[in-house]
């Protein structure tokens, strides 16, 4: 597998492409959320990138986060089954029409602030990233979840 960067062009636009083949009807190949849900779950993750202010760190996971923050952004598939942080976990019911619209706003945000202006402030877990580890970090989450729903 190789890792894409958010950030360049091509990418962006296939991504966005991706994400609407998406629709309410869309069954995960694995785990446990619905579609509606994954991408409520995408929507938390690129609000740690386009935070306008530092995030508190996430205690004790900060502490054990860059040990494995190379995994964020390395050439090798994350794995399922993979475990989230509970403020991550989306367990209720969500809007398809909404979660959508919300997650191609924000990936479109993510792309055109660019690597000069996403990622300003270092991942409560993870800590500081180059802008090439977040183009690559959030393209490979993405990734990973229109995986999950075979798109």
């Amino acid at each position: 597998m190789q890792v894409k960067n958010l950030f360049e062009k091509e990418v962006y636009d296939e991504t966005l492409q991706r994400l609407n083949k998406l629709t309410p009807a869309t069954q995960r190949l694995w785990g446990k959320m619905d579609v509606a849900q994954m991408m409520a779950h995408c929507i938390e993750a690129f609000k740690v990138p386009l935070a306008n202010r530092k995030l508190p760190k996430l205690f004790p996971l900060s502490l054990i986060g860059p040990l494995f923050k190379k995994k964020l952004y390395e050439d090798k598939p994350w794995r399922q089954g993979l475990p989230t942080a509970s403020n991550f976990k989306i367990k209720d019911e969500r809007n398809f029409e909404i979660e959508k619209k919300g997650l191609l706003e924000l990936v479109t945000k993510f792309y055109t602030l660019g690597p000069s202006g996403a990622g300003l402030y270092p991942h409560p877990v993870f800590g500081k990233f180059t802008s090439e580890q977040w183009g690559k970090a959030m393209w490979k989450h993405l990734d990973h979840h229109l995986r999950q729903f075979g798109v």
